[in-house]
């Protein structure tokens, strides 16, 4: 009888949030998308492509996991890479379960002992995914399972492929077990947190990076600056920020030929996502050393610029 009860006992409910912390390139934004089935997250070849957190959030009948992915941890040489590092940081506080992510095709010392050393910091269980298995040989795979089993003590270690998805319905589970009783945080139809606009600013600069090279992805910037909503159209207009003037060429291209590209990818992307017609307007400005401008940086949160539009007008405040 006992057996009979328990079988029919409907398992609690789990809720809580996963922070995704991994070296640049270790595949986190696009674990985040094949999690949560739709693109939140940005994803180029591009290392240090994140810039701020991005909460991802799925809901199952067993339990609502919201992940956040976080930039790449690597050594702050800018004031945009101490924001990075600080929003790592951030999302650190208040979690229930650590979600390290590494690239096991290229596991090195430094970088897994930085992983590590979040890990041993962190007070909570710790999930370790070991991506790219898909390009890793067999036989390294056992081993480098045990090495990390060894290093510290992992509430589990799931080797998977992001990309490709194997591996992925076994991590999500993982996650789900260790996480604590609760009700979800998030209606069960919500996918993440940021707003639209924000996206559509994400979704710009991924066009642009994917148009570029070298140095140029890493100078530039997008900020929405009008999003209007119409029954029929989305108007939205885009300012792109570079450092320098041979920048600037490079991103509209001859004859503007590659900003009109970068337009039309975004723009068709777009629609796809919001299901509605867009317009939209780019338009490009030089800001010198903007990544050393600590003002400048901290404009690319979009909860800044949530709270910046959210602010009361002059004629509001009766002035």
């Amino acid at each position: 009888m006992p057996e009979k009860e328990n079988a029919g006992k409907k398992k609690a409910f789990r809720s809580g949030f996963v922070a995704i912390i991994g070296r640049p390139n270790a595949g986190k934004s696009t674990l985040l998308n094949r999690l949560v089935g739709q693109k939140v997250a940005i994803v180029t070849s591009k290392p240090q492509t994140t810039r701020n957190r991005i909460q991802g959030i799925v809901t199952k009948p067993e339990g609502q996991i919201v992940f956040i992915d976080t930039p790449g941890l690597h050594e702050a040489d800018s004031a945009l890479g101490r924001h990075m590092m600080r929003e790592v940081a951030a999302a650190l506080e208040g979690i229930d379960v650590l979600l390290l992510m590494l690239d096991a095709s290229r596991s090195e010392a430094k970088g897994d002992e930085l992983l590590l050393e979040k890990a041993r910091r962190f007070r909570g269980k710790t999930v370790l995914a070991l991506n790219k298995i898909d390009r890793l040989p067999k036989p390294k795979l056992l081993p480098l399972m045990e090495s990390f089993a060894k290093a510290f003590d992992f509430a589990a270690i799931v080797p998977i492929s992001a990309l490709k998805g194997s591996g992925c319905d076994e991590l999500l589970r993982e996650t789900l077990h260790n996480l604590p009783e609760g009700a979800p945080y998030f209606p069960e139809d919500q996918i993440t947190d940021q707003p639209e606009r924000f996206l559509a600013a994400e979704i710009i600069r991924e066009k642009a990076i994917q148009a570029m090279y070298h140095e140029v992805p890493y100078a530039l910037a997008v900020f929405v600056e009008k999003f209007e909503e119409t029954p029929k159209l989305v108007r939205i207009e885009a300012l792109m920020n570079v450092e320098r003037d041979s920048q600037k060429k490079i991103l509209i291209g001859q004859k503007g030929e590659t900003i009109k590209r970068i337009g039309t990818e975004a723009r068709k992307e777009l629609e796809a996502i919001l299901g509605t017609r867009i317009y939209l307007g780019l338009y490009v400005k030089v800001a010198p050393h903007w990544r050393e401008d600590p003002k400048k940086v901290i404009e690319l949160s979009w909860r800044h610029q949530l709270e910046e539009l959210q602010e009361p007008s002059d004629l509001e405040d009766g002035e």
